[in-house]
């Protein structure tokens, strides 16, 4: 089981940039894929990026390409989000989560732990 921890979220000004990070709890990290979702108010949950074990690989959902990069830490058990260019609909509680499969194909992610999740907010 593990035990995951959001910080760095806040309130940015458009075209600024934020990075979160995610602490976990427990000795099998490394053996987790790990990813990010977010839910805007009045809004179903979307998935935002999702990185594998070894942090060689990533994906993302098309709106944040080019301007998100996930990465993580193992040694920290940490996984971060670095995100750029922030628009207001980005806005939204950013929650990381983890995949105890540790699956390799990112595009299947499918969480069983997630956090309490951080609060972004992005005004004009």
């Amino acid at each position: 089981q593990v035990q995951l921890v959001e910080s760095g979220g806040g309130l940015v000004q458009a075209g600024g940039s934020l990075r979160l990070s995610c602490a976990a709890s427990g000795r099998t990290f490394s053996s987790y894929t790990m990813g990010w979702f977010r839910q805007a108010p009045g809004k179903e949950r979307e998935f935002v990026a999702a990185i594998n074990k070894w942090g060689g690989s990533t994906y993302y959902t098309d709106s944040v390409k080019g301007r998100f990069t996930i990465s993580r830490d193992n040694a920290k058990n940490t996984v971060y989000l670095r995100m750029n260019s922030l628009k207001p609909e980005d806005t939204a509680v950013y929650s990381c989560s983890a995949d105890s499969s540790g699956t390799a194909y990112l595009s299947r992610f499918n969480p069983d732990y997630w956090g309490q999740g951080t609060q972004v907010t992005v005004s004009l």
